[in-house]
């Protein structure tokens, strides 16, 4: 299987970084990280991720924003976003879903499990 590049959004810093390491450890997995909605469209741009994990409250632009922009982005549209959120309801699965958000996984998520989560509703097989 290829490497996956995996572009992870969230205004935390430890986030980022247990994301980052459990990804990389796990699965092996290249992981690039963004502190807010305005570098995340930006590295998504550039970098071509293979997917983005988007947290969903974060101050200036939200995750919901964000992920409008990407949307509306020629270059980033094609790219399959995953929601990183405290916040999951199942009323709010169903409007990530409706939006076109691939699923939303809930913080606090199990290190040891979250590759194979992506993995899963990305359909990635080894």
């Amino acid at each position: 299987m290829t490497t996956k590049k995996i572009l992870v959004v969230d205004n935390e810093e430890y986030i980022q970084e247990v994301t980052k390491i459990c990804l990389q450890t796990t699965a092996n997995w290249q992981v690039i990280t963004a502190s807010s909605g305005t570098e995340a469209i930006q590295k998504a741009e550039t970098e071509k991720p293979d997917a983005i994990l988007l947290d969903v409250m974060m101050p200036d632009m939200d995750g919901i924003t964000t992920f409008k922009y990407l949307q509306q982005n020629s270059k980033t549209h094609q790219i399959p976003v995953i929601l990183l959120t405290a916040k999951v309801q199942n009323t709010d699965r169903t409007r990530y879903r409706d939006l076109g958000i691939k699923a939303a996984i809930a913080k606090p998520f199990s290190p040891l499990t979250l590759a194979q989560e992506i993995s899963q509703v990305l359909d990635w097989k080894d």
